[in-house]
């Protein structure tokens, strides 16, 4: 169940970040989100009923058991790591653009 759960929260928002409140590196990632004003859902498995089950759902889907657990226009990203490294090499905003999270920023 918590699988096509999961695989539907995904589908229906352009970006998601599987997230523990008391991770410091799903709230690195969610502070990136905010100042690049990214239209994102979290969705906090620690506070979630059924978050462990979530969370082993998407460790089979992604072969990712961590959090952050980010996904982008349905395709799975990574985590913080993977994240940072999209957005240093300048590959995050155009992909957040395209999956219609962030507005276009014009010069």
């Amino acid at each position: 169940m918590a699988l096509p759960k999961a695989k539907e929260i995904v589908a229906s928002n352009p970006v998601v970040v599987f997230s523990k409140t008391t991770c410091p590196f799903c709230v690195q990632v969610k502070e990136l989100f905010s100042q690049l004003g990214v239209t994102y859902k979290a969705i906090e498995l620690n506070s979630e009923s059924n978050g462990s089950e979530i969370q082993s759902a998407l460790a089979e889907w992604t072969g990712q058991r961590t959090v952050p657990n980010v996904f982008i226009g349905g395709n799975h990203v990574g985590g913080c790591d993977k994240t940072m490294a999209m957005h240093n090499e300048g590959k995050l905003v155009p992909l957040l653009t395209q999956a219609g999270a962030v507005a276009k920023i014009s010069a």
